[in-house]
């Protein structure tokens, strides 16, 4: 039987505040260098964004973090539109952007728990759907999201990135019980 990591119970979700954007930073940049290693090249590059993407991101949606034992271990973003990938929608869903943790420091499953977080803060709102999006071709991450409930709905070409070329993504959703 497996036991649950003793620190997965210490995960503390919070909004982020301009105190955390070093931290925000150091997660992304750690995030993209893992994908790196394990031969993803095609998704994030470290350096690529800094401090004012996640100030930006505060100010039009929110930023999360986790935190364990004090130390941030986790963040995303969450968004209340995401026109460049999915056109004009109602305001039926939350989108997730940026889900990162620090895989040197939590156990396997603190993924899973922010991505939990997230559809939570979402159905907080009374959206009905949670959708994301992942870089086309990326298997092991579609099928992550499929893992935990989403289902492909579509693809984007050429969507417009932050600090880069615009990419092609597969988007996914899942719909909130509420």
């Amino acid at each position: 039987m497996n036991t649950p990591h003793p620190r997965l119970h210490e995960l503390r979700f919070r909004p982020a505040r301009d105190t955390d954007l070093a931290s925000l930073v150091r997660l992304r940049d750690d995030a993209a260098r893992r994908l790196l290693a394990r031969g993803v090249t095609g998704q994030w590059q470290p350096g690529e964004l800094g401090p004012d993407h996640f100030r930006q991101i505060m100010e039009t949606g929110e930023v999360w973090l986790a935190e364990s034992g004090g130390r941030a271990v986790g963040a995303w973003e969450l968004w209340w539109q995401d026109e460049d990938a999915w056109g004009p929608q109602s305001l039926s869903a939350g989108y997730v952007h940026r889900l990162m943790v620090d895989h040197a420091t939590v156990p396997p499953g603190t993924g899973r728990r922010l991505l939990h977080a997230a559809e939570d803060r979402i159905a907080e709102t009374g959206r009905t759907l949670v959708r994301l999006d992942c870089l086309a071709g990326n298997e092991p991450l579609t099928a992550y999201y499929l893992d935990a409930g989403y289902r492909v709905v579509g693809r984007k070409d050429g969507k417009p990135q932050p600090g880069g070329t615009p990419k092609s993504f597969t988007l996914l959703e899942k719909a909130l019980s509420g």
